[in-house]
């Protein structure tokens, strides 16, 4: 993930959207009207049903038979299917690429983390969000397998939305102990262990977000 400037007005418009469904600017449920959107915008209606067509296949936007459009609600089961998928994704990632890192590689792990840590002590959860994923997406791009990556990419900003809740929520510290304990392991030369530890935040992250953010379910 990139906060690079977006080459095109379309690709403009689907971060904005994005930033704002995953911040919860845009709640679950609201409706999305093409002409009031590109007013605020600044854009014409093109580039905003473009953006719309690009966030709903990440599954951000549901677009009914009647063509109407929603922010997607999030429920506990797609909540925890998204993790589910996201774990299999990612660990797979991990597990074909952890062989190939480099010192470089775990440089870049160690600046990634500060980056996380220190967007979430700034309350910016995106900026968090970005940090975390390219934690990983480092150790995935190491495997060569970039079609990989894409497909990962693809719900990262979906897994985002249950995680970005607040930047004081306690469902990030899955992801701070078990990249700090990867680190550490990969420094030791143990792939393998980091690897397990890998695996073990998929598991931590689904259990707390089935009890913290569905407990009256």
């Amino acid at each position: 993930m990139s906060y690079a400037v977006p080459p095109t007005r379309t690709a403009a418009v689907v971060r904005q959207l994005r930033n704002e469904i995953v911040t919860g600017e845009l709640p679950p449920g609201t409706l999305i009207k093409d002409a009031e959107l590109a007013a605020r915008l600044g854009v014409s209606i093109t580039p905003v049903r473009e953006a719309i067509a690009q966030l709903s296949v990440e599954g951000l936007i549901d677009i009914a038979p009647n063509r109407t459009r929603h922010v997607t609600k999030v429920t506990q089961k797609n909540a925890l299917e998204l993790i589910d998928v996201m774990g299999v994704l990612a660990c797979a990632g991990f597990e074909w690429g952890v062989d190939n890192l480099t010192d470089t590689h775990i440089q870049l792990l160690r600046l990634r983390q500060k980056e996380f840590v220190e967007a979430l002590a700034a309350g910016n959860v995106l900026a968090a969000g970005a940090a975390g994923a390219d934690f990983s997406t480092t150790i995935i791009l190491a495997s060569g397998n970039r079609e990989l990556q894409s497909m990962v990419d693809l719900v990262v900003a979906r897994t985002m939305r249950i995680l970005a809740i607040t930047a004081e929520s306690d469902l990030w510290r899955s992801w701070i102990d078990g990249h700090d304990a990867i680190i550490r392991l990969l420094e030791e030369g143990d792939r393998q262990g980091a690897l397990a530890r890998y695996r073990q935040i998929y598991v931590d992250y689904r259990a707390d977000v089935e009890q913290e953010l569905f407990v009256d379910q």
